[in-house]
């Protein structure tokens, strides 16, 4: 296909164009307010309380395409005392919500392991609804460097 001199000047207008007003350059990170948002909305409303729920993660990750997370709730997993979900959360992240895992007394145990992204330094929530309505929720600080730094 033969690009006409007036197709590349129409091409190149817009793409001029495109540049100079319409993509923002900057991504819209993640906040601590829309991280509660999104707890308030897995809970219910209800406010999350400290306990029951273990959430393990490297102190620093070394490399933040992926970090290890797991995550363990006590319960006796039985018909009336469960785990029902677990959600985690980077509060750093442009999307707070990184994964949530679905339990049932037939599970056992509620635990779960996972890799996840994180795009820069910053705090995981991981919170567990229970089956009565309760809450509980665990928070670590994941430090992220870039080339192995440390820092």
């Amino acid at each position: 296909m033969k690009l006409t001199r007036r197709q590349a000047l129409a091409l190149s207008f817009g793409a001029t164009t495109l540049a100079v007003l319409g993509v923002p350059t900057t991504r819209a990170w993640a906040n601590t307010e829309a991280t509660e948002k999104a707890i308030k909305e897995f809970t219910g409303g209800a406010a999350p309380e400290a306990g029951r729920i273990t959430l393990d993660a490297p102190e620093i990750a070394e490399n933040g395409n992926t970090v290890p997370i797991s995550v363990s709730v006590e319960s006796p997993m039985s018909g009336d005392d469960y785990v029902q979900s677990v959600t985690l959360l980077a509060d750093g992240n442009p999307n707070p919500a990184v994964a949530t895992f679905h339990f049932t007394p037939l599970s056992g145990t509620a635990t779960a392991t996972t890799r996840i992204r994180l795009a820069k330094t910053q705090n995981v929530v991981a919170v567990a609804k229970m089956s009565n309505g309760a809450v509980f929720s665990d928070t670590k600080l994941v430090k992220v460097t870039i080339g192995g730094c440390g820092g």
